[in-house]
This record gives C-alpha cells, structure tokens and sequence, in this order.
C-alpha cells in the first residue's frame, strides 16, 4: 500500500537513504516531501521531485542541472519531464542567449491542479459513467434484474455524476462544492 512516506527529516537530507544529490538539506527535505505526495496521488514520486525543485528554485534548470540536482539518469530525467509538460506542471523555454533548452515549473497552483484534475480524474470520473451508464442498459435489457438492484445501479450512476459535475465546477472556478455529493449519500444512508 502506498502512503505517504516520512523522509526522516535532516537525517535523510543528508544523505541516509535519500537520493538529493547536491541539493541543501532544506531543499531535499521539501523535494522529498512533494514526491511522496504526487506518489500517494498515484503519479510516479520522481515527477513531484523534479517539479518541487523547479518551483523551490524559481528559474529554469536545465535536464542536465536536473540530472545532477536529483541523481536521476538522462532517460529517466527526459520522461519525467516528457510527462511534467503533458500534464501542464513544467514548461520548456528558451532563453535567447542560451541554446539549451531549460524547464519552468507551474507557478499558479491552482491553475495546476485544476489542468491536471480536468486530464486525469475528470477522464476517469467519464469513463465510470459511461461504464455504469452500459451495466444499466445491459441489466435492463435482461429484464431480470431485481428492482433494488436497478435502483442501486440508478444510485452510482447519480454519484458518479455529481462527482463530475463537482470536479468540472472545480475546473471552471477553482471552488469545490460537494454538497450534491453529500446530498446523494445521505439521501442512500437515510433509506437504508
């Protein structure tokens, strides 16, 4: 089970079972400390490390500062930050007295959340209506389905998509409303 994982505080940042490269101590304990939360959110934990350092730096690093910054392989470096600028969390720029590419982290938080809430679980929260919208037309197509089985059925499927429109309302304004969730829940708890 994934959770989130302690970095031990200073004595990881020094170097105790930690990868931090160069990084101060101050800097490995946060880098660390965001990893772990993007990996309990189910995205891998290097993801987190590279965007944390980017914005704890304030200007753009280079794959290779990265690579080093981290002790993280050019390959390994390459995907992350190939999955980072899909995502909408880390931008590629260019300086004009500079060749190399560089990468930005995302610096508007909730501009971050709400792109990657709006790819990734908005998509999923979809997909589970659609899948739930074919479980009942299938059990209404047999006609055998006992009635309370169909009105559970009814029941997720209005869940799933309050869950939705809450998560799109997020997208849109940055507030979460989950009172037509709650509303759905208990309204199921009070006939049971």
């Amino acid at each position: 089970m994934k959770g989130y994982l302690w970095t031990g505080g200073l004595e990881s940042a020094r170097g105790v079972g930690s990868n931090n490269g160069r990084l101060a101590p101050w800097e490995a304990i946060a880098v660390d400390a965001v990893g772990n939360v993007i990996e309990f959110w189910g995205f891998k934990r290097n993801q987190g490390r590279v965007w944390a350092l980017l914005y704890l730096r304030g200007e753009p690093l280079t794959a290779g500062e990265l690579e080093r910054e981290l002790e993280l392989s050019k390959g390994g470096v390459s995907m992350l930050l190939r999955d980072l600028e899909r995502w909408g969390v880390v931008r590629r720029v260019r300086s004009p007295q500079d060749s190399a590419w560089r990468y930005a982290a995302e610096t508007d938080l909730i501009r971050m959340v709400s792109h990657v809430i709006e790819e990734r679980e908005a998509g999923f929260i979809e997909r589970i209506r659609a899948d739930l919208a074919e479980a009942r037309r299938l059990a209404q197509a047999a006609g055998n389905v006992p009635h309370e089985h169909l009105s559970r059925l009814e029941k997720m499927a209005t869940l799933a998509e309050h869950v939705e429109r809450a998560l799109r309302l997020f997208i849109k304004t940055a507030r979460l409303d989950v009172g037509a969730i709650l509303g759905a829940l208990r309204e199921d708890s009070n006939r049971q």
